[in-house]
């Protein structure tokens, strides 16, 4: 296969697509979301056998179990698949909304309209249910969009996106709004992240080395975070027991995702009094903590911690733990150490709370909340299609809204400039 020449094809294609489905109504995209939906529950045997390909090929080629586990479409995870896109279909379509509209002395009106952003490329790895949820977010914000998914999942992805095709194709909406590369030649990638004629942002979904590489090479924006290295801050003024409920929470309750808490700040003050208390809980899960000096003078028996620990995305049971001076010395530990994700105060004082929120330099900053909050579907957005830490167009959870630029848009009755 000649890579270049296929990919400049899909990315045509996207592009022509991209202009039908901008200019469809919302209830086409969601009688395209819905038949997907009716048409993946028709072909349950047939992303079965797709998918145990995929399985096989893993075993043969040695990976390790829990990407076994994350490539394996199981019977609940194709039902919320379904579930997933008639929830999508509900949520509110940003597209065509007009917000901000005012009279200027000259008597135009002006305002500002959602649009979609046009074609969006996407690049995953493993999970072949990250077919669907891309989709159906892109395809309802009013997107065409160009997916390729990981290797090891080419069967199940090839059989969901004839699902997908169908779902479209019901609806009257080109088939080509939604394609998934069907080469696992890694030329593909290259080939995408470097069409700006015909993709509009690239979102990658994957791990720190797929992500630094699509941002290293990338012609196209790319929407992305690298790392999770979350924190949260226990100050002088936090409620004890709140204090201890939010920090274990945070850790504790999935160890495998960006949102984690990876660095426990604690004002001085109270570090004596809290500190025991939470190791105990901590050793109940059997986390392991590495601390600076003074924790290690308080707790006796951890790893001390080193600067390489500050940086760390650990996705696994091991927390780094310091003790800070006030809130001057969290948020210098967090504005130097974080990368930009999410970031947490635990206080009682609102003076001391609003300064965190004005000065912590993260796409979610929190009061008293666990880390583990920073998601889409937590944040009322239905859905999301990853998580952003850039400051340019969307920050934090991207959902629908994130997706979709604006124009301003000016209404006039015969009006001229002198």
């Amino acid at each position: 296969m000649d890579v270049a020449a296929y990919m400049t094809e899909l990315g045509q294609q996207a592009r022509a697509a991209s202009r039908e489905v901008a200019r469809s109504s919302t209830a086409v995209r969601n009688q395209a979301l819905l038949a997907t939906a009716a048409a993946l529950d028709a072909a349950r045997s047939e992303l079965a056998t797709a998918n145990s390909k995929d399985l096989e090929r893993g075993r043969e080629n040695g990976l390790d179990s829990a990407m076994l586990d994350r490539l394996e479409l199981t019977s609940q995870r194709i039902d919320a698949m379904i579930e997933g896109l008639r929830q999508v279909a509900a949520l509110p379509d940003p597209v065509g909304v007009i917000t901000d509209m005012t009279y200027r002395p000259s008597g135009i009106q002006v305002g500002k309209m959602r649009v979609p952003l046009g074609v969006i490329g996407i690049i995953y790895e493993s999970r072949p249910n990250v077919t669907v949820e891309a989709a159906s977010l892109c395809l309802k914000s009013g997107n065409a969009t160009i997916l390729r998914g990981g290797s090891e999942a080419i069967h199940s992805n090839q059989a969901i996106a004839r699902c997908l095709k169908q779902g479209l194709s019901e609806a009257g909406l080109p088939e080509t709004a939604v394609q998934v590369v069907s080469t696992t030649d890694r030329a593909a990638v290259g080939e995408l992240i470097t069409m700006p004629q015909f993709v509009d942002v690239i979102v990658p979904r994957g791990g720190k080395g797929l992500i630094e590489r699509i941002s290293r090479d990338a012609r196209v924006p790319v929407i992305k975070h690298l790392d999770g290295v979350c924190h949260v801050y226990i100050d002088s003024h936090a409620d004890p027991e709140k204090a201890l409920k939010v920090a274990v929470n945070a850790k504790t309750q999935r160890y495998g995702t960006c949102n984690t808490m990876e660095t426990l700040l604690v004002d001085d003050e109270v570090a004596e009094d809290l500190l025991p208390l939470l190791a105990e809980q901590f050793r109940t899960k059997t986390v392991e903590l590495r601390g600076c000096q003074r924790t290690c003078a308080i707790l006796g028996d951890i790893v001390e911690a080193t600067e390489e620990d500050w940086h760390a995305e650990y996705l696994a049971p091991i927390l780094a733990v310091k003790v800070v001076d006030g809130l001057d010395g969290a948020i210098e530990h967090i504005n130097r150490y974080s990368s930009q994700h999410t970031d947490s105060i635990i206080t009682e004082n609102y003076t001391r709370a609003r300064r965190f929120l004005t000065e912590v330099d993260s796409s979610s900053v929190m009061v008293n909340a666990s880390t583990r909050f920073a998601d889409g579907f937590e944040y009322g957005l239905g859905a999301e299609i990853g998580i952003s830490t850039d400051k340019i167009h969307a920050r934090g959870p991207v959902g629908l809204e994130g997706l979709t630029s604006q124009k301003y848009v000016v209404f006039g009755d015969g009006h001229i400039r002198t």
